[in-house]
């Protein structure tokens, strides 16, 4: 694998340009600000395609010890992480246009932005845990002002939970950090584990602690219990946009966190069979069951997708916790198909609550009358959350239920698909009753003096294009499922 500075391209564009915007006093006329945003959102896209197209390259930035270098280097992973990434990002980006036009601080909003969208970047290329972890905790830092923008009690409460918790799971993280030092032959992520099999013998328990405990650090990010609690704090009060990244991107840094861990650091092989793959699954179907009612029993749109949030995201931790190939599959699908749902089901939200002040799901009735278009989109992609076919959502949890019929572990082997067939009948039951009442509000609605409310284009657009393309690998997943198989080989 050769060394290359052009993959720090995509790292460095977005950072600089969000850089300039925060100390850039001079500048105030918002069609400048919006087309550089614009410029450094689309070339940023354009290199991060034109790194990961490219054959398999590496960087070493510099040495931190002797032995301790912050290294990047492209794999399978990696692609496929950067690409969610940039897809919500950018729409997201440009959804922000319209929505952040009667927004104070418009200019740090989007300098923030942009250096956590490029250490984002940095995160998905991280060749090692020590660069993982530095650029896990920059995310936390840079992404801390999207949740505090609108400076409120409550705004600024909820960043300092998001914090909080977020340096707690770090800390746990760092623990595990030095003992994977002290017991493998490198820290660069290698498929299959990198431990030291002289090394570890005999330590074997004790190692299993470290690597739940790092478990249990990365999945705070990702919203599982017991640690899940700033994310329904936290997301809703952050401007819609930005709430659509968190939910749907930010949280997937603990996803990462979790796959480096378990299969490229320790290895498959290590955990599979012990308490550390039981606890880690009866958590996860605990999480799924938990988030699904209490998004049920949540009257606020916001908070409700946040609390689906938490109950999605351990789908996927699910899907990784089986260790077997099939689960692997459908949990990288489900990173997939939820990033582009949830970031669509927080941008319409976003929308509804932009063009007519709702926010409480009580007051929505109509509201597919006044935003048709909105409200479609919101019904497409709550389907695939459901998992309806053909969206994609319905592939990834068929290969969660079949990963679970394939596991070792009797009990889970008919508790997973239960549980999981559970959270989806009430998927349905706290998304589609928008939709329900949107579009047949009842013969008491106010037909004579409907209003038209349909958001512009840079709102209308990003959504219907994260709607597409839930459905799209639905209904044409072969290019996708090729990709992943092969990367799948090697890990499992």
């Amino acid at each position: 694998m050769k060394e290359t500075f052009l993959i720090m391209i995509p790292v460095l564009i977005p950072i600089l340009t969000g850089l300039f915007l925060l100390v850039n006093p001079a500048l105030k006329k918002r069609s400048v600000l919006l087309g550089i945003v614009s410029a450094g959102l689309i070339v940023t896209a354009v290199s991060v395609f034109a790194v990961i197209l490219g054959e398999g390259d590496s960087f070493t930035l510099f040495y931190l010890t002797k032995t301790l270098p912050v290294y990047f280097k492209i794999d399978g992973m990696g692609r496929l992480f950067v690409t969610v990434v940039t897809i919500v990002w950018v729409a997201a980006g440009f959804f922000s246009f319209e929505y952040m036009k009667h927004e104070e601080n418009e200019k740090r909003y989007f300098g923030f932005y942009l250096i956590t969208y490029g250490v984002l970047i940095a995160l998905d290329f991280s060749g090692n845990i020590v660069t993982f972890y530095m650029f896990y905790e920059l995310m936390t830092l840079l992404s801390m002002p999207l949740v505090l923008h609108n400076g409120s009690r409550e705004a600024i409460m909820a960043g300092l939970k998001y914090l909080f918790y977020s340096f707690c799971g770090a800390y746990m993280v760092l623990f595990g950090l030095y003992f994977v030092y002290r017991f493998s032959n490198t820290l660069t992520f290698t498929a299959g584990g990198v431990l030291n099999q002289e090394l570890i013998s005999g330590r074997e328990p004790f190692l299993l602690f470290v690597v739940f405990l790092m478990i249990l650090g990365f999945g705070v990010k990702a919203g599982m219990f017991p640690l899940h609690g700033w994310l329904p704090t936290a997301h809703p009060v952050a401007p819609a946009p930005a709430s659509a990244v968190l939910s749907g991107i930010i949280v997937k840094g603990g996803v990462l966190g979790i796959i480096r861990t378990v299969y490229y650091l320790f290895g498959a092989d290590f955990i599979r069979g012990t308490w550390v793959q039981t606890v880690w699954l009866s958590l996860t179907l605990f999480t799924v069951f938990m988030g699904s009612m209490l998004a049920y029993r949540e009257k606020v749109l916001k908070k409700r997708l946040a609390y689906s949030t938490v109950s999605q995201l351990s789908y996927i931790l699910f899907g990784l916790a089986l260790l077997n190939p099939i689960g692997l599959e459908g949990a990288l699908l489900h990173v997939t198909v939820h990033a582009f749902v949830k970031s669509a089901l927080f941008l319409c939200a976003g929308a509804i609550i932009y063009k007519t002040g709702t926010t409480q799901v009580d007051g929505l009735s109509g509201i597919g009358k006044q935003m048709p278009v909105t409200i479609w989109c919101y019904t497409i992609v709550s389907l695939a959350l459901v998992g309806i076919p053909p969206t994609g959502g319905f592939l990834s949890k068929w290969y969660l239920s079949l990963g679970a019929l394939d596991t070792e572990i009797p009990f889970f082997s008919w508790f997973g698909p239960a549980v999981l067939l559970l959270s989806a009948l009430l998927t349905a039951g706290y998304l589609l009753p928008i939709t329900v009442k949107g579009f047949f509000p009842g013969k008491d609605f106010d037909y004579d003096h409907l209003e038209k409310k349909e958001p512009s284009k840079f709102m209308v657009i990003p959504v219907l294009v994260l709607a597409v393309l839930a459905t799209v690998i639905g209904m044409f997943p072969a290019p996708v499922l090729f990709f992943l198989t092969d990367m799948i080989g090697k890990l499992v």
